[in-house]
């Protein structure tokens, strides 16, 4: 039986030092809002042969929606990006057959892969409600919880089980959120509406799993004679391990095959939903109920 509760304080640095890192990139970088958030036009493009320069595509896309604040992004092979303030359609059609009359030659096909227009007010509206849905969830998790372990009030409240899961869950988010920091800062990487479905997504991943643990613990104290709080953990945490294990294993197999085979406009989410699910599954093994073994420890010592 491994001891895993036997080394939390490592798992506890290991954390720390994740989320310390995570805290650092997005105080200071911040993330890089795209248009769902901040309000604007995104059109995405893909040349059939011969991309053109950067340069070029902004000169003649300026020249048609006569927007300085347009900006351009090559887009894997043959994929270009364009960012600008909210068109109407009409400038869309104009901008499009722009774009069609000066690359479209010697065989060369423009395809408009999407297009896509918020206005600032809808953006602003967008951003208010990723934080309600995210705090809301957390919140909803944590109540669900200490109502469901109401009755396991020995020798830990069970309130504090739902405490154990808001520090989880905080983990899980601060995580993947640091690290889009840090891909917004170096590489550009924009998030948008996508970002609200993969945190929510990976909460509900990271509860269910950490519920199992917990479920699990209820359980070995009704029955447990002489062995003490932490090893009801240790054990609890040895019988449902293999579950997680595979569980998170095929959920990140499918993850991976996305990521590499699937579109480059999902390929963003995945990544989140990878870092997401990964961490969720480190917190509800190696955090979550270890903290309820130092919790309960330092309360006896008081007492």
């Amino acid at each position: 039986m491994l001891r895993i509760t036997h080394h939390r304080r490592t798992y506890y640095l290991l954390s720390g030092l994740l989320t310390g890192l995570a805290l650092v990139a997005w105080l200071s970088w911040g993330l890089k809002p795209g248009i769902d958030f901040t309000g604007g036009s995104l059109m995405e493009i893909e040349f059939s042969q011969g991309r053109p320069e950067v340069t070029q595509i902004v000169e003649v896309a300026r020249a048609s929606v006569a927007s300085e604040e347009l900006t351009v992004q090559p887009l894997g092979e043959r994929g270009m990006v364009l960012r600008m303030p909210p068109l109407a359609e009409t400038d869309h059609q104009k901008l499009l057959l722009g774009l069609k009359e000066s690359f479209e030659k010697d065989g060369a096909v423009l395809d408009e892969k999407r297009f896509e227009s918020i206005g600032p007010l809808i953006g602003e509206e967008l951003r208010k409600k990723t934080i309600y849905a995210v705090f809301g969830a957390i919140l909803a998790i944590v109540l669900y919880i200490t109502y469901a372990f109401r009755k396991v009030s020995h020798p830990v409240s069970s309130w504090k089980y739902g405490a154990c899961t808001v520090v989880a869950l905080a983990h899980d988010v601060i995580i993947p959120v640091g690290v889009f920091s840090a891909l917004g800062h170096f590489y550009g990487i924009e998030v948008g509406a996508w970002v609200v479905t993969a945190l929510l997504t990976v909460l509900g991943f990271s509860v269910h799993d950490t519920i199992v643990v917990f479920d699990r613990i209820r359980e070995n104290l009704a029955h447990a004679r002489r062995e003490s709080f932490e090893e009801i953990i240790n054990r609890s945490l040895n019988e449902t391990l293999g579950r997680s294990i595979n569980t998170s294993l095929t959920v990140l197999f499918v993850l991976f095959s996305t990521y590499f085979l699937g579109g480059e406009s999902i390929r963003n989410f995945i990544l989140s939903m990878t870092i997401g699910v990964s961490v969720g599954v480190y917190s509800s093994i190696f955090l979550a109920s270890p903290l309820l073994v130092s919790w309960h420890l330092r309360d006896s010592k008081k007492g």
